[in-house]
Parts: structure tokens; sequence; C-alpha cells
């Protein structure tokens, strides 16, 4: 009955008289494009690409015209044919009708940017953005196309796209004649993959066990357990294969979908099965004691296990294959559950916030994380608490329930690590030398290999009390806190050698008397000249400074 239900998705698709695969589903009356080429809008770019990549008008030539090509090396014609194959991989439908015509379109949800996403879900990497006038797949998206590709075609599947089709490409039933020939190929294999795994659990596993003495537990709980894992191992053999043979497109977008559905389904009936294995082992073990709390407790471990086992296969099922946002699902849940929380409200939530813990992923064993009085490495996340080591190398066990509901800073998933400091300089240093110590620090900066190049900010930016302010503002690239204090150290010696070489002074807080007058010297009371100086004096400043800047 199983295989039955199986295969029927396989043969079915031998009846079925489609059009050759074509990602644009819409009947649509193709525009007068010149020499094929039309990049004024998502639209046309969309339709440029896949129009001349169709088994009847393959020009790829015209097709990588749609490509920004810039650093980016490789074969334009050959990513060409790779994205194509991506789409059809990943089972994408495009309908030229979701597909703005706009040749100004602007994604409100991207803080309108001229950006057009296919699918954000499954190829969150490959969209349309707008250069100049046309829009082109973007630098970016043709960039991952050979990573897509090889992910897409794992373990050397993709050699198969250009070996098969020399099988013939005559059509029959609206598919081409290799990929008949595939489809029974993937029929017999089934089969035969099937009769395999059958002798060999049945042969083997079977017999061995029965030699061993343990043929009962072989026959009861063994064996159902391998016949499911038999057929998961088939179905994750199917879904690598299937995509070589590039049928349409609408058959792809729901043979994908099931795939995605059986292997966490078939993964949550092998663990429903372990679990009996499981009860039976701790059966055994209670059978063996005189008291009798042991015997009642395997039952509800079972019972509870084989719950736990449904739960969180549901929840993948519907992650993985449904493509559901199950934290809703979760909340739903922990409302439901709301007269069991008052009778055990901290350990409830307690469990419920390990859970989320390992759903949502916040941080992982090895992190520095800070919340609230917190602040440590992860050493253990268990269900009911969290164990972090401090830096003063005692150990806190912070319940998970508290930690779902804080607010956690995890500093082990920073790409870069800021340091920012002010440089003060004495009031006697000429603008002249202050140029030339900010670009100084600047190229130090530039020079340093741990240092983020693209953004950083170093400015004369204060006149404070007693020196005059640089603001040095910059990012590490570095993993661990002890690599980010080298660089610190590093940068922080190049500067003191440039103030050093400059002849730059560092300035502290001082205070200076000065004696307005004095028996036989001249007061330090400077004299003022008239407003008509003052106004002369100004005059030349504007002309000569900022005149020269303002041209």
């Amino acid at each position: 009955m199983i295989k039955r239900l199986f295969l029927s998705p396989l043969l079915l698709l031998l009846f079925i008289h489609l059009a050759y695969p074509q990602l644009i589903t819409d009947k649509i009356e193709l525009v007068e494009l010149e020499e094929g080429i039309n990049l004024t809008s998502p639209y046309h770019t969309t339709l440029t690409f896949f129009y001349n990549l169709e088994r009847g008008h393959f020009f790829p030539d015209r097709a990588a015209k749609t490509f920004d090509l810039k650093s980016v090396k490789g074969d334009a014609e050959d990513l060409t044919v790779k994205l194509q194959q991506i789409f059809e991989g990943k089972g994408i439908v495009i309908r030229t009708s979701e597909v703005p015509n706009d040749p100004d379109f602007a994604d409100s949800t991207l803080n309108s940017e001229q950006k057009f996403y296919f699918d954000r879900i499954k190829l969150p990497a490959i969209f349309l953005e707008k250069k100049g006038n046309q829009w082109k797949f973007s630098a970016f998206s043709v960039s991952q196309i050979e990573n897509l590709h090889r992910e897409t075609y794992p373990y050397g599947t993709d050699r198969l796209l250009n070996i098969l089709p020399k099988i013939g490409t005559r059509e029959y039933l609206g598919l081409q004649l290799w990929q008949l020939v595939g489809i029974t190929f993937l029929i017999f294999l089934t089969f035969l993959a099937h009769l395999v795994f059958t002798f060999l659990v049945d042969k083997g596993l079977i017999y061995g066990l029965d030699r061993l003495g343990y043929g009962y537990i072989g026959e009861n709980y063994l064996l159902p357990v391998a016949k499911i894992t038999s057929i998961y191992l088939i179905v994750l053999l199917l879904s690598f294969l299937i995509r070589i043979l590039q049928l349409p497109v609408e058959i792809y977008a729901w043979i994908i979908p099931v795939f995605d559905t059986l292997k966490p389904f078939l993964i949550t009936v092998i663990f429903y099965k372990i679990v009996d294995v499981v009860a039976a082992y701790f059966a055994s073990l209670a059978a063996k004691t005189e008291s009798t709390l042991d015997d009642q407790l395997v039952p509800l471990i079972r019972k509870t296990l084989k719950g736990l086992v449904i739960l969180v296969g549901t929840l993948f099922v519907l992650r993985d294959g449904l493509n559901f946002d199950i934290i809703p699902f979760l909340t739903g849940i922990s409302i439901g559950g709301v007269a069991i929380a008052l009778a055990a409200q901290d350990t409830i939530k307690n469990f419920f916030g390990s859970i989320m813990i390992f759903i949502d992923k916040p941080f992982q064993v090895g992190d520095w994380v800070t919340s609230g009085e917190i602040d440590g490495t992860v050493e253990e996340v268990g269900f009911r608490s969290t164990r972090i080591r401090t830096f003063r190398n005692s150990v806190m066990y912070v319940p998970n329930g508290k930690i779902a509901d804080a607010v956690v800073d995890n500093h082990g998933l920073r790409q870069y690590r800021r340091f920012f400091t002010t440089l003060t300089i004495t009031y006697d240093t000429p603008p002249e030398l202050i140029e030339a110590f900010v670009k100084g620090l600047h190229e130090i900066v530039l020079a340093h290999p741990n240092t983020r190049k693209d953004y950083f900010n170093i400015f004369f930016n204060n006149l404070s009390a007693y020196s005059q302010d640089v603001m040095f503002y910059i990012f590490f690239e570095v993993p661990t806190w002890p690599e980010e204090l080298k660089s610190r150290h590093e940068i922080l010696i190049q500067i003191v050698k440039l103030a050093n070489v400059l002849g730059v002074r560092f300035a502290f807080p001082t205070q200076t008397l000065h004696m307005d007058s004095f028996p036989e010297k001249t007061g330090l009371t400077p004299s003022y000249p008239g407003e008509q100086e003052y106004t002369a004096r100004l005059g030349n400043f504007v002309r000569s400074e900022l005149g020269q800047k303002n041209s």
C-alpha cells in the first residue's frame, strides 16, 4: 500500500501532456524586443531572460545581457543556463502578471529600493536591480549562481544535466525522450532500492538478531524502524535526482513540497517507532526491580515521548514542508495551556523557554552573552536552565524562562567590533599639523589587516576646555575578544608612533596661571584695535580662506 501511494506521483508523470518546460506560465503576447532584448522594467528583463532560453528560441548570449557582470568571472552564457536550472530545480513559478511593468518600480517593503525579488523564501539571493535606465540581475545575484547551482544539484548530480539530454530530445507526451527515460529509471531505482533495503533488513538484521537470541526484539521493534528508514532514504535519494529531469516547473511546484513534507514526516515516524524501542528497554530494566513505581513510570515516559515526537514532528512538517510560521502556533499552544501553567508556572515557563531557545537559537555554546546582570560565556543549554561561565570564573544557572523573556545581547554574533576613542591634542597644534595627523590616522586604519575599510570616521570634531579633539571611530573584523584587544594595541601603538614622528603633543587637563601685570613688565591683557581694523581682517579671511574653498 505504501509503495503504491509513494509511486503514484511518479507514474502520473507519464500521462501528463504539457508544453516544454517554461517558467513563465501566464499566457501572454510577446512584445517586440529589439534583437530579443528589453531591459526597461522588471517585467521586460524577466521576459528577455526566459524567452531567450526557450528550446525553440535559445539565445543565451541575449539572456546574458540581463546580467550585471561587474567583477564576475566566468562564462556568462553558461551562468544563464545554470540560473534557469536553479529556477526549475527550486520549483519556482514566475507569473508575468505578478512581475511589475513599471520602469521606476520601488519595493515599499525594502525602504523603496529599486529591487525586485522573484521568491524571497526560496531564492533570497536572486533579484533584479535597476542600474541607470536598465533592470538587470544584480552583480551579487550573478556571483551567487555557482553556489546556488551546487546547492540545488548536490553531490555531482549537476553533471547529469549535460549528459542525460544526449539520449534524445524528441518529445513524447509533452516530455523529451531523455526525461521519459529518466522517469523510467527513477521508477526502476525505487523498486530496486526497496528490494535491496528489504533484503538487508530481513536477511541481514533480523537474521543476525535471531542468531543472537533477540529475534523477538528485531521482529517487533527494529523491523518497523528499518522499513520506515528505507523509505526515507529512497525519498531522500529521489529528492536529489528528480531535479535533474528538468520537468515542467508546474510539476516541480507540487513535487518539491511533497518531498519537503515527506522527509520530516518520515523522520517523525522513525522517531515514533524508536520510542517503542526505548520504552521496551526501560521496561526490561523496570522488570528487574522490586518497586512498582518504575513500572508505572515507563508507560508515562512512552506516552510523553510519543506526544513530544508528534508535536515536534508536526512543527517541522509545518515549517519545512508547508512553509508555515510556527512561532504563532507555539504561542497558541501556550495560551491553551493556561490551566496547566497556573499549576506549574515556573516549570512550564522554563520548559517552553528552552523550546524557544532551541527554535530561535538566539545563542549557542561558546557565545558571549549579556542580559541584565548576566555577563559571560554559554557553556550548556538544558531544558530547565542555561549554564553561563562569568568572567570571574564563577558559574551562573539562569532559568530558560527568564532568558526567553529577556533582551539578550549576543556578542558572539557580531561581525564587527567597534572601537571609539577621542584623541586630545594641545591647543598650540597648528591646523596644518592637525590635517597631517588626521590623514596619518586614515592610513593606519587602511593599512591594518583587521580593520573595516568601508566604514570608519576620523575627524577633528571638537574644541574642549583644554584640548583640540579628534574623534577616532573604527571597527575591527575579528572573532574573539583577545584578538580585538591585540588589534587595539597595534592601532594605539601606531598612533603614538605617528604623533612622535609628526611632533603632535597629546593634551591632558592642565591649568595655566597668567600674571596680568608685574612690576617693570608689560601686562598680558591684549590691546584691541578699532572696528575698522576687524572689518578689514574679516574681509581678508573670507577672501583668502572661504573664497578659495568655494571656488
